[in-house]
């Protein structure tokens, strides 16, 4: 299938370019501000479907909103008529339509040539009224607040806000393309007014303290829900505007006659994860726990875990290594250690189920003999 996207140096162009060029199956034809009217006809006659995201949302002058938005798709309209073929046709338009701006207006007409194009041919048009889209690529001090917090957090610049309380309804790139990609593929028939998901709605002072407590989490190492919903798509968002010479942070080892321990990260609903060397014969632990639980991996050397139970006495030993990877578990009411009982240093992934708290560490020295 071949793609014709106009407006594919832009921001949801960019992401759109990446995941057709995924498919080897798929191909984009890629028209942008330099393609002239006579290069766009020549292209739309090996064209299988196309999506129109060229348009002006910041002109020097107001007058281009029409010639970029209004008139550029009346054209684009009588191309694709003149290919005598049903071409389906997907538009990024605006939720701003129906409002009254230059903008807004030229958006609304430009909508309407389409409408009268799948009218003319009978093919299907599928008209999406955009929210705020964010993601990877977008151009900070643009048209995006989250383009822009996000770069100038990320950079330690100050970001203005006029109004925390105000409310911003977000749609995530990557929705936006699957959506748009998956009715291409079924873009069955007619005029369509699909709505494109899923929509976030928070308070641009909620969205400010989010990103904030992203850029902490550097030295915090705390990380928020970040693995599903609104909370992954903006720290991916978040993550896209570091520069490659702020891709690595430190972080702090402690050290001590027996090894080395460091802690890499801490969540806000799944505990922490760190890890820790043992030198040959070194033995690690010696306590318990009441309701804490922790997982161990040796990656690297030999281990011996001890384990005793405190009310029955009962004991058990593990034996693991770097080797053959496996998982030693905690389980509480158990006293526990580990051994280096190899040659060389040992070393120990270890994920406990919650963040260490001096205050009630719910880790109780024991003796195992």
């Amino acid at each position: 299938m071949k793609i014709l996207v106009t407006g594919a140096n832009g921001f949801v162009g960019k992401n759109l370019k990446v995941r057709i060029e995924e498919r080897n199956d798929w191909e984009i034809i890629a028209v942008t501000r330099n393609t002239t009217a006579k290069e766009t006809e020549d292209l739309l006659r090996g064209a299988d479907a196309v999506i129109h995201l060229a348009g002006i949302n910041r002109p020097e002058n107001t007058a281009e909103f029409k010639t970029g938005n209004a008139d550029y798709t009346e054209q684009l309209c009588k191309l694709m008529a003149e290919q005598a073929r049903k071409l389906p046709v997907l538009f990024a338009s605006s939720i701003q339509v129906g409002s009254d701006n230059p903008y807004a207006n030229s958006k609304r007409d430009a909508e309407k040539h389409l409408e009268a194009y799948a009218v003319q041919t009978g093919s299907p048009v599928a008209i999406c009224r955009l929210m705020n889209v964010f993601g990877k690529w977008c151009r900070p001090n643009y048209n995006s607040a989250v383009a822009t917090f996000c770069y100038n957090i990320s950079h330690d610049l100050p970001i203005k806000i006029n109004d925390p309380d105000a409310d911003l309804q977000l749609v995530y790139v990557d929705d936006v393309v699957t959506a748009m990609l998956d009715w291409v593929v079924k873009s069955g028939e007619g005029l369509q007014w699909p709505e494109i998901g899923p929509i976030w709605k928070m308070t641009v002072g909620e969205l400010a303290d989010q990103l904030t407590d992203y850029r902490k989490s550097r030295e915090s190492l705390l990380v928020d829900m970040v693995g599903e919903g609104v909370g992954r798509a903006l720290y991916a968002t978040y993550l896209s505007y570091c520069d490659r010479d702020n891709f690595t942070y430190p972080l702090i080892k402690h050290g001590d006659e027996r090894g080395i321990f460091v802690e890499m990260l801490k969540t806000t609903g799944s505990g922490q994860v760190s890890y820790f060397t043992a030198h040959p014969g070194v033995t690690r632990g010696g306590h318990y726990h009441h309701t804490k639980n922790e997982k161990f991996l040796v990656v690297k050397g030999n281990a011996r875990f001890r384990f005793r139970n405190l009310d029955t006495d009962e004991t058990t030993v593990v034996e693991t290594n770097g080797e053959e990877p496996t998982v030693v578990e905690t389980v509480p009411g158990w006293l526990h250690d580990i051994t280096n009982i190899g040659e060389e240093e040992m070393i120990v992934m270890l994920w406990a189920n919650e963040i260490f708290d001096r205050d009630h560490p719910d880790t109780i020295a024991g003796e195992l003999t």
